[in-house]
């Protein structure tokens, strides 16, 4: 074996999929009980490693000897196994979060830095924090979320707990950001999903952000330099992102029903080489009733129940084209799911062109204009883009153009 992650549980981790842009080497996923973590460094069968939750304090028993970085975080995320045989270890995690933030626009020099959690990622931020130059840095532990009051005016927040993460995507933020008027940038090391709860709630307030895809890329090509023995430029940070974002993010088309979501996702998802997932066809087939029969048989509000836990199932994974159903946009909590792994393209046609076959809330073209009235405003605020289908193929194109 020559270089591998090693963690608790790792099938949703993309650092194979990193470390194959980033080097021309083998690297594996390795899960670990933790008292199969002793046996394993004994063996020493490896070139070097990476580490993740919940390994990151351990291993400083098994290194001979550790970077100041490392020593003085406390944490090791990075283990080489050096020509003498003995094992280093590094904490790439410290370059990997000040990346992440300078790209960001996140200043912590003079800010009030509040973290949330007390693992061996807080204490990389902490670290990173205090090097440069936070007025106050306070952590957050398990108890202290019950009283926010004391902590209003920190200005900067860091969640660096599991809270959000895939697959309770739908777990509440431990803290509100209302409750933080004078907040100015947030920082989720969560990447799975892209855009959580937390993300979303500092994007609709105007507050700097950035998930933790950035971190991992960044800490990853500082663990590959090591690895090699060759510095490679940041620029690979940016290509090892754009990899991921293209296997990780979804393409949601919303729109009026008959505007050809289903028709477009499916040319998408082939010219794209994504999974093509339709909201409408998977409530048909989890019910073994046709979306006119359940209006007519359990009504509107129960179909839309049925369509709110699709969507969130379908949308908290990430790697496809999911095609809405036209009311879908109506409900907050289906607009958050779309949202979490999700660019939103609005797809439109001429309204006169709308089919009203089997279509229970749009019958007549008295029920499709006041639809419109009704929906088009929403479509327009939550739209990343919008492509007009009047034309399939130059539909497509023009949407793969916009998203590119």
């Amino acid at each position: 074996m020559e270089f591998a992650l090693i963690g608790k549980s790792l099938s949703h981790s993309c650092s194979r999929e990193l470390h194959g842009v980033l080097g021309d080497y083998n690297y594996s996923h390795i899960e670990l009980e933790p008292q199969e973590l002793e046996p394993f460094f004994l063996r020493r069968d490896f070139k070097g490693v990476n580490v993740t939750i919940p390994y990151k304090r351990d291993v400083l028993a098994f290194c001979d000897s550790l970077s100041d970085r490392a020593e003085k975080i406390g944490a090791v995320n990075t283990v080489l196994k050096t020509d003498d045989g003995k094992l280093f270890g590094d904490n790439t995690d410290y370059s990997g979060f000040l990346y992440s933030c300078r790209r960001a626009g996140i200043e912590l020099k003079g800010e009030k830095v509040l973290i949330l959690g007390s693992g061996g990622a807080s204490l990389t931020v902490q670290a990173v924090a205090k090097d440069q130059g936070a007025a106050q840095i306070t952590v957050l532990k398990r108890d202290d979320y019950a009283n926010i009051t004391p902590y209003a005016r920190h200005t900067v927040l860091v969640n660096c707990t599991p809270v959000g993460m895939y697959p309770n995507v739908f777990d509440r933020p431990l803290v509100s950001l209302a409750d933080f008027p004078d907040c100015i940038g947030v920082a989720d090391l969560i990447y799975n999903p892209l855009n959580t709860l937390l993300l979303q709630d500092a994007a609709a307030r105007g507050i700097t952000h950035t998930n933790g895809l950035a971190m991992l890329a960044a800490q990853a090509k500082y663990a590959a330099d090591s690895f090699t023995g060759k510095t490679m430029p940041d620029e690979v940070i940016e290509k090892a992102m754009g990899q991921l974002v293209k296997t990780r993010q979804n393409i949601v088309l919303i729109g009026m029903p008959a505007c050809g979501k289903s028709t477009v996702g499916k040319r998408l998802a082939r010219r794209l080489g994504l999974q093509f997932m339709d909201g409408d066809e998977e409530i048909v087939r989890r019910e073994g009733r046709t979306i006119p029969q359940i209006f007519e048989q359990s009504g509107e509000e129960a179909f839309r129940a049925l369509e709110s836990a699709v969507l969130l199932d379908i949308c908290k994974t990430g790697g496809q084209v999911i095609s809405t159903g036209g009311g879908a946009v109506l409900a907050e909590e289906n607009r958050r799911a779309m949202h979490l792994n999700g660019w939103l393209v609005w797809l439109q046609r001429d309204i006169a062109e709308l089919t009203t076959t089997g279509r229970p809330l749009s019958a007549s073209a008295e029920a499709i204009e006041k639809l419109w009235k009704i929906r088009q405003p929403i479509y327009g605020a939550l739209a990343d883009v919008t492509a007009m289908n009047s034309d399939l193929e130059k539909c497509t194109e023009e949407i793969i153009c916009k998203l590119s």
